[in-house]
């Protein structure tokens, strides 16, 4: 490997370690053995080296998250197993979505990192949608990217944030498909 992917692959070991906002360029470069100053060189700042190595790992997870997709003999129970999966994950993976909700935080400061995560939002919601009709992306209605994107993004992002606050009371699968049941009756009367 050369100087550019020893600095990728040191950001991700400080981004699992410690996190998007307390790692520093000097973390960067002792995890990486390259000079801080190559940071700049290849980079430009350490926001940018931490911004491609998150994607990056942003990315892998994605192309991994099939095996997120649940069991059961109808949709109810794959949808309530989906989420169990879920769950689990964001105990699995704590560092990836603690270094997410932090690069989160640090975008509303940083107009380029914001615009960079508004347009991965609006791909996840068309994604999601997808998934949830069992249809390809390109099949999905703007009405379902906006409703049922929405909605189950909003949902992922406050069950992420309940199990990494407190995994131990943080809804199952069977609960959360029993409250939008509930949600839906509330709503049609």
């Amino acid at each position: 490997m050369g100087n550019r992917e020893d600095l990728l692959a040191g950001a991700r070991r400080c981004l699992e370690e410690k996190g998007y906002l307390r790692t520093t360029v000097r973390d960067i470069a002792a995890a990486s053995k390259v000079s801080m100053a190559a940071i700049g060189y290849h980079f430009g700042s350490r926001e940018a080296l931490l911004n491609l190595a998150l994607f990056a790992a942003m990315d892998e997870w994605a192309a991994g998250s099939g095996r997120l997709a649940g069991q059961g003999a109808t949709t109810a129970e794959r949808y309530a197993d989906t989420w169990d999966r879920k769950i689990r994950d964001f105990g699995e993976m704590r560092w990836l979505w603690m270094a997410s909700v932090e690069a989160f935080v640090h975008a509303q400061s940083a107009p380029e990192l914001l615009a960079t995560l508004a347009e991965n939002q609006r791909q996840a919601r068309r994604m999601v949608a997808a998934q949830l009709r069992g249809v390809p992306e390109d099949a999905v209605t703007q009405e379902d990217v906006r409703a049922l994107g929405s909605v189950h993004i909003a949902l992922l992002s406050g069950v992420m944030v309940q199990a990494l606050t407190d995994p131990e009371q943080a809804p199952t699968g069977r609960e959360l498909a029993q409250g939008l049941r509930a949600m839906a009756e509330l709503l049609e009367s």
